[in-house]
C-alpha cells in the first residue's frame, strides 16, 4: 500500500517512505577515459535524449587525432551535456549509454559504482531533466554545470530490486508509447507525401484535366495540357524594391510558407542587423521568395505591410499569385532550387531574382489558375487540420510519457503486481 511522505525537494514534492534520501555521487563517479591513440572509433552522440552511433569518417571534418581527447564510454554509463544551459532550454541533456564508445569530452561521464542500476538512474536524471532542474544550477557566460553539481543532486532511491521493476516497467510502457508515436510519424509523412502529389498533379496536369496534353521539354515537368503557356519567370515577374520607414516592422517568410510579422511567429535563430543594411519595404499582397531557405519552402504572399532583409526576393506579377506560389512551392520540392545553388552553406539555397527569371513556369489561362489556387487552398487546409492533430497526438504522447516517468521514479506511483 502507498505510503507517501513530503520532502523538502520542490521538483520531487512526495515519495514513498521507505525510500532513501542520498545523493547522485553515493552512486556514480565521474568517468575521465581518455581514447589515447583513437583505440576505439565506435563514435557516440546525445541525440534527443538517447545515445546513438555516428560514422566517424563523416564527423563534419574532424580528423581522427581529433578523437584522442573524445571520453571512453561504457554500457551503463550516463552521459549529460552540462554546457550552454542558458540558450537552450528545450535539449534533453541526458542519455544511458548501451554499448562502449567514445564520446566528447565536453559531456559529463556518470560512471556507476557496482551493485547500481543505472537504468533507473538514468530515468531519474532524465525527469529531473524534463522538470528543468539542470537549468536553475549553471554558472558561467555559457551556463555551464560541472560534474560536482551533479553529483551533490538530491535523490530518492528505492532498494535495489525496486529499481529494476520500476525501470522495466518504464521501459515497457515507453516502448508501447513509441510504437504509436512511430505509426502516427508514418502517417504524417503519409499526408505530407499525399498533399505533395496533389499539389504537384494540379500545378502540372490542372484539375480533372480532359485536355489533350503536350510535351513540357522540363525533365522535372513532363506533360502539360497542351492550352498551357510554358513561360520564363523574367517575362511575366517583376522584381520590387521599395523604401521603407526605419519604424516599419521586419517581416520573415518561414519555411512552411507564411510570409508575416517577425513577432507573430516565436522561434529563435532570428539574424537581426542593427543597421538593416539592403533592407526593403514589403507590402501585403507582395510574393516573397526567401533566397537562402526557398529550397525548403521558405515561399509565400506577405500578409503584412513591413520591411525586409536583402535576403528576400520581393516580386510583382500579371499571374495569379498563389498560383505561382504552389508552382514554385513544387519546384522546391522537386529540389529544382537545390540543384542552381552555387553556395557552400549546408541545407541552404542561393536564389535570386535572376535565376528565378530564367526558370521556365506552366502558364494556365488565368482563370483556370486561380481555379487550381483555390482548390489547393482547400485540400491543403484539409490535410494541414489532419496532420495538426496528428502532432497534437504525438505531443500529448510525448508528456504522457514524460508524466510515467516522472511519477514512478519520484515514488508517486507504484508498479503493479503481475496479479493485479
Amino acid at each position: 500500500m502507498s505510503n507517501l511522505v513530503k520532502t523538502n525537494i520542490e521538483w520531487v514534492g512526495y515519495t514513498q517512505s521507505n525510500w532513501k534520501i542520498g545523493k547522485i555521487l553515493q552512486f556514480f563517479y565521474e568517468g575521465k577515459n581518455k581514447n589515447v591513440g583513437v583505440k576505439n572509433k565506435n563514435l557516440l552522440s546525445l541525440s534527443y535524449g538517447s545515445i546513438v552511433e555516428k560514422d566517424i569518417n563523416t564527423s563534419e571534418g574532424l580528423l581522427p587525432a581529433s578523437f584522442s581527447t573524445y571520453n571512453i564510454v561504457d554500457q551503463g554509463d550516463i552521459i549529460i551535456r552540462p554546457t550552454d544551459l542558458q540558450n537552450d532550454k528545450v535539449s534533453l541533456r541526458t542519455g544511458l549509454v548501451k554499448e562502449k564508445g567514445i564520446i566528447t569530452s565536453a559531456y559529463i561521464d556518470l560512471k556507476p559504482y557496482e551493485g547500481v542500476n543505472s537504468n533507473f538512474f538514468h530515468k531519474v536524471l532524465h525527469a529531473y531533466d524534463v522538470c528543468k532542474v539542470f537549468y536553475n544550477m549553471g554558472s558561467g557566460v555559457r551556463q555551464g554545470i560541472g560534474f560536482a553539481d551533479i553529483a551533490n543532486l538530491v535523490v530518492f532511491v528505492p532498494p535495489l530490486s525496486e529499481q529494476k521493476r520500476i525501470a522495466d516497467f518504464l521501459d515497457g510502457k515507453g516502448a508501447q508509447i513509441d510504437e504509436i508515436t512511430k505509426d502516427l510519424e508514418e502517417k504524417i509523412d503519409k499526408l505530407e507525401d499525399i498533399k505533395r502529389s496533389i499539389i504537384f498533379e494540379s500545378v502540372t496536369k490542372g484539375i480533372g484535366c480532359t485536355n489533350d496534353l503536350k510535351d513540357s521539354h522540363i525533365p522535372w515537368i513532363g506533360v502539360v495540357p497542351s492550352n498551357w503557356k510554358i513561360r520564363r519567370g523574367k517575362y511575366f515577374l517583376q522584381e520590387l524594391s521599395r523604401k521603407f520607414d526605419k519604424e516599419d516592422e521586419v517581416i520573415t517568410c518561414f519555411r512552411d510558407g507564411q510570409v508575416t510579422l517577425r513577432r507573430n511567429r516565436r522561434e529563435e535563430g532570428f539574424t537581426v542587423s542593427d543597421k538593416e543594411i539592403g533592407y526593403q519595404g514589403i507590402l501585403a499582397g507582395d510574393l516573397v521568395v526567401h533566397g537562402m531557405d526557398g529550397f525548403a519552402g521558405a515561399i509565400g504572399i506577405s500578409d503584412s505591410n513591413g520591411k525586409g532583409s536583402p535576403v528576400l526576393i520581393v516580386m510583382d506579377t500579371s499571374q495569379n499569385k498563389k498560383y505561382l506560389v504552389y508552382q514554385l512551392r513544387t519546384y522546391a520540392m522537386m529540389e529544382v532550387f537545390a540543384s542552381l545553388s552555387t553556395g557552400i552553406r549546408v541545407r541552404s539555397c542561393d536564389l535570386n531574382f535572376r535565376k528565378l527569371g530564367e526558370l521556365p513556369y506552366l502558364l494556365p489561362p488565368l482563370s483556370e489558375q486561380k481555379r487550381i489556387a483555390d482548390f489547393l487552398d482547400g485540400k491543403c487546409a484539409q490535410i494541414d487540420e489532419i496532420t495538426k492533430a496528428t502532432r497534437q497526438e504525438i505531443e500529448t504522447l510525448k508528456q504522457y510519457k514524460q508524466s510515467l516517468i516522472y511519477e514512478y521514479v519520484t515514488g508517486k506511483k507504484e508498479v503493479p503486481n503481475e496479479q493485479d
